[in-house]
């Protein structure tokens, strides 16, 4: 007597919402907690990183090595480039938190699915009634079947009809509020959900570029550094003096051309 077509159809269809409202509420929630370790794990990270950037600038700035300052400038170009990717991580963190963890952890804890949830409760609870109230028609028919005539339960059969009546009419008015407002909340879910995963590929994404950049351009300046150490020496100009003058050419003593075959004797310029 209380369910037709339309009401059933209506109240399996608040049975799905429910399901998949619930589901999406746990799983913002898992996402936030998610987030937020990741955040806190994240913030140690950033201390670490921040003292080992710490760490090599004062090494680079006090250097005493007596062989070169390759390494103090390698130092100092990495502690350079590590507090650069740790402000990167540390925007990131914040973007996680104010982009993703917030507005979902606002849905989760907010109003419109408290609301809706309690429409479709207040519904549940009226359809109880409703079909308590069936029973009791269903009782009192059987009693003025049984003693016809009796005016006294016909009025009481009729009273409680028209309480299942009012009954089932309001239910089908809440029915149709609570499944509208659970709807616009499923729907919410959904959206605002999957916005929140895409900013959080995305803030992720810039991240790890940026990083990536960071790391290319120090990659490049100790390599650099490197290959300058590394180089083979260059060659020395050569500073000799040359070979001191022969005996012959000191005292002026040369040797003739040939003339036919034959060589001339020695000749003594000084002579």
């Amino acid at each position: 007597m209380v369910t037709d077509q339309a009401e059933l159809q209506q109240h399996h269809k608040l049975d799905k919402l429910h399901i998949s409202t619930r589901a999406a509420k746990h799983y913002q929630r898992d996402i936030v907690r998610g987030v937020e370790g990741y955040i806190v794990n994240g913030s140690k990270q950033v201390e670490i990183g921040t003292k080992l950037s710490e760490d090599s600038r004062k090494y680079g700035a006090e250097n005493t090595c007596t062989s070169g300052s390759t390494l103090s400038r390698a130092a100092l170009n990495y502690a350079r480039s590590r507090a650069q990717m740790e402000k990167e991580r540390g925007n990131l963190l914040k973007a996680l938190g104010t982009q993703v963890a917030e507005p979902l952890r606002a849905m989760v804890m907010g109003a419109p699915l408290e609301d809706a949830r309690h429409l479709a409760q207040r519904y549940d609870r009226m359809r109880q009634d409703a079909e308590a109230q069936a029973i009791e028609v269903s009782k009192r028919q059987a009693k003025v079947r049984e003693t016809p005539g009796n005016a006294e339960n016909a009025m009481k059969l009729e009273a409680s009809e028209t309480k299942l009546h009012d009954l089932k009419a309001n239910m089908a008015i809440l029915g149709k509020e609570a499944t509208a407002a659970m709807t616009a909340v499923e729907a919410q879910q959904q959206r605002l959900t999957l916005q929140r995963l895409i900013a959080m590929v995305e803030a992720e994404r810039a991240y790890h570029q940026r990083v990536l950049q960071i790391l290319d351009h120090l990659e490049g300046e100790m390599i650099s550094e490197r290959q300058r150490i590394e180089a083979p020496p260059t060659p020395s100009v050569d500073n000799s003096m040359p070979p001191p003058p022969s005996y012959k050419e000191v005292n002026g003593v040369y040797a003739s051309q040939d003339h036919n075959g034959i060589t001339d004797s020695f000749v003594s310029l000084s002579c």
